[in-house]
């Protein structure tokens, strides 16, 4: 059985501390110390290096799609605030975008963000701000169609303070799910990073009458020290179904479930 990154080797053999030690540099402070050194000896990040991902974040999202498949060959996906692309090029793969798995659909992988981004092969990659007058237009114009999946890995510049820092993500996306219910197809699928704090209830509550069932859950990739899980929110009601559901939560049969990896 292969082994998961990270796993300690109990065979007594040969074993020894192969952690990485930084030392706090002059005018380096010790909390990016910390982070460096996190950096340096987290087995995901060494593994995306070795694999070719642009992010550890890369497995994330494999993980959650291993668990629920919604990147089937020939889906249309939108990856938002998708810098510097490692789910697109999960993605890619998994979509079928580039037509190597010979006799399944082949699927669309469209990446945008505020910032420049690097091509990827199989992708179409845009600077756009989703939250601006026009987008989802632009975005189902792009695309040709609606989206089968809209994805989000966002997340807002770390203040310090730890429930502002809540507050800010769950705005973000909120923001980003307001914009799936604009170009997701019926039946479509939603997932998005949240944190953990409290203020995510309201956000819960609109998804589940907006879709048939609604999943908060931590993958194995995600560290173990981060507040952060994932929701993932499958069969889009559509447009005009969903408005059906503006009652309580209670009155809503989407099942939910909470679930640890």
């Amino acid at each position: 059985m292969a082994k998961k990154p990270g796993q300690k080797n109990t065979s007594g053999r040969g074993q020894r501390d192969l952690t990485i030690k930084v030392k706090t540099a002059r005018g380096r402070t010790i909390s990016s110390t910390k982070w460096l050194q996190r950096q340096l000896n987290d087995p995901y990040v060494k593994r995306a290096k070795a694999e070719g991902y642009r992010g550890r974040a890369a497995y994330k999202i494999m993980e959650l799609d291993d668990k629920y498949r919604f990147l089937v060959p020939g889906a249309r996906v939108v990856d938002l605030g998708c810098a510097p692309g490692g789910w697109c090029q999960v993605a890619v793969k998994r979509v079928n975008a580039l037509g190597d798995k010979k006799g399944k659909r082949i699927g669309t992988v469209l990446g945008v963000d505020l910032q420049e981004l690097e091509p990827l092969a199989g992708a179409q990659m845009h600077t756009l701000d989703f939250l601006s007058d026009g987008a989802d237009l632009q975005v189902k114009e792009w695309l040709n169609g609606e989206a089968d999946v809209v994805m989000s890995d966002m997340a807002a510049a770390a203040s310090g303070h730890k429930q502002t820092d809540h507050l800010r993500i769950i705005a973000l996306c909120e923001a980003a799910a307001y914009f799936a219910f604009d170009v997701l197809t019926p039946g479509g699928t939603f997932i998005a990073k949240v944190l953990a704090g409290g203020a995510e209830g309201e956000l819960m509550h609109i998804l589940k009458r907006k879709f048939k069932t609604v999943a908060n859950i931590k993958p194995p990739s995600s560290r173990s020290d981060s507040s952060e899980k994932f929701v993932v929110a499958r069969g889009y009601r559509g447009r005009d179904e969903a408005e059906q559901w503006d009652g309580d939560v209670s009155d809503d049969p989407a099942p939910y479930s909470d679930e640890e990896e």
